[in-house]
């Protein structure tokens, strides 16, 4: 399974935040739509990634408080990317060993999406769990002692 499946059924939504933008305002956009990561773009390239964790690590460093730092003060400026093709078991490699919940998906330098790491959890076990009916199913036709064709 390639990463290309993954955005084929979640839909291709994205949420993007420029590198001058005030944190406040990323914030706030984070928490009105729910999401845990916006992808900064500027002038039509990813240059960064924002996510919880760098914002509760800048809330931490300014005394509990978002003050007046711009996204770019904060953001990831080197996020792990992969491409469409990037198989699922490499995929998982990379975010575990990075500890990367989010990963912008790009074409060449087109962005494509953005996959977390619950996206990745989620196609594991629907493909888990569609392996497991197919092999009881087999199991439940299986031949009987005795019954098998000769």
């Amino acid at each position: 399974m390639k990463v290309s499946d993954i955005l084929r059924v979640k839909g291709n939504t994205l949420y993007t935040v420029s590198p001058d933008q005030a944190l406040a305002e990323a914030v706030q956009t984070m928490a009105e739509r729910d999401i845990g990561s916006l992808v900064v773009m500027e002038f039509g390239d990813l240059v960064g990634m924002l996510t919880f964790r760098e914002v509760i690590a800048a809330v931490v460093k300014n005394g509990g408080s978002v003050g007046s730092s711009r996204v770019r003060s904060v953001m990831d400026d080197h996020p792990m990317t992969c491409t469409p093709e990037t198989e699922m078991d490499e995929v998982r490699r990379m975010m575990l060993g990075c500890h990367a919940r989010y990963m912008p998906v790009l074409n060449g330098r087109t962005l494509m999406g953005v996959i977390s790491f619950y996206d990745v959890a989620k196609t594991v076990v629907e493909t888990q769990d569609f392996e497991n009916r197919m092999l009881k199913a087999y199991i439940r036709d299986w031949p009987a002692e005795g019954n098998s064709p000769q």
